[in-house]
C-alpha cells in the first residue's frame, strides 16, 4: 500500500564530502583503466560496433560500472565528449571527474564539474574518411599529427588545444590491425621524421618509451613527455594500446 512507503520531501541542495588524495591519484587512475581495458574488450555483452565514438562510449559505460562497485574508485565518474576547460569548441574524448565528492589533490580542489585527467582516444590504423569511404583521405599519422588540421592526438596536447590546464594526460589506442610492436615502430618513425625534417616544435624528446608490454592480455603502455609553447608547462602522456582482435 502507498501508506507503507516513506514520503521523501525535496531538498534544495547538499553538502559534498571532501576527500584528500595524493598527487599519485592520477597515475593510479591510469593503472585502473589499464587493468580494465582487456576485461572490457573481452566482455561478450559489448556491442560489435568498431567506430571510435562507439568504442569510447562502451568503455565509459564499463569503467563507470566497475568504479561504482569499487570501494576505492566509487568517488570517480567517467564522461565522454567533455568540453575542454580552456578551448570550449573542443571536446575531450574521455574524462574522469569526481562523483558526489570534492577531491583534493596537491592542495587543489576538484568538483564534479572538473576534469581529473584528459584522455584522447584513437583507432589504429586511422579509419578512412567519410567523404570517400573506400579511400583513406585522412592523415594516417593521426595518432601523432594531422597535416590537414590540428586534430592529431599528440599534436592536440602539444599545442595546448587539449589539456592546457594539465601536466598529465593519457591516450588510448584501439588497435584493430597489425601488432603492437609494428605500431610502436611506425609511430616512432613518424615522430622521428617530424623532428629530423625540422617540423616546428617537435624534438627527439617526443618519442614514446615502452613501460609495459603484456602480450597475454594484448596491451602495451608507453610514456612520453612533450614541451609546449605559449607559456604552458611540459605535459606527460601515458599511452594505453589495446589489441582489439
Amino acid at each position: 500500500m502507498l501508506a507503507d512507503f516513506q514520503v521523501i520531501t525535496p531538498q534544495s541542495g547538499y553538502l559534498s564530502k571532501e576527500i584528500h588524495r595524493p598527487e599519485t591519484l592520477r597515475y593510479a587512475l591510469i593503472d585502473f583503466i589499464t587493468h580494465e581495458l582487456p576485461r572490457w574488450r573481452d566482455d561478450t555483452r559489448r556491442p560489435a560496433n568498431t567506430s571510435e565514438t562507439a568504442l569510447t562510449e562502451y568503455l565509459c559505460d564499463h569503467l563507470n560500472s566497475v568504479a561504482r562497485m569499487s570501494s576505492g574508485w566509487d568517488i570517480i565518474q567517467f564522461r565522454t565528449e567533455v568540453v575542454d576547460e580552456r578551448h570550449k569548441g573542443r571536446k575531450i574524448d574521455l574524462a574522469p571527474k569526481p562523483c558526489g565528492v570534492t577531491v583534493w589533490i596537491g592542495g587543489r580542489p576538484y568538483t564534479q564539474y572538473e576534469i581529473l585527467l584528459p584522455i584522447e582516444c584513437k583507432i589504429l590504423p586511422t579509419p578512412n574518411g567519410k567523404a570517400t569511404p573506400k579511400v583513406n583521405d585522412r592523415d594516417e599519422r593521426e595518432y601523432v599529427i594531422n597535416r590537414q588540421a590540428t586534430t592529431g592526438g599528440i599534436q592536440r596536447f602539444k599545442t595546448g588545444h587539449h589539456g592546457s590546464d594539465h601536466t598529465l594526460g593519457a591516450m588510448i589506442a584501439y588497435v584493430q590491425k597489425d601488432s603492437l610492436k609494428l605500431w610502436e615502430n611506425r609511430i616512432a618513425k613518424w615522430i622521428t621524421e617530424l623532428f629530423e625534417s625540422g617540423q616546428l616544435g617537435w624534438t627527439a624528446k617526443d618519442v614514446l618509451h615502452l613501460e609495459k608490454n603484456d602480450k597475454a592480455q594484448g596491451i602495451a603502455v608507453f610514456r612520453s613527455s612533450h614541451a609546449r609553447g605559449n607559456g604552458l608547462r611540459e605535459i606527460e602522456l601515458r599511452h594505453l594500446w589495446l589489441k582489439m582482435g
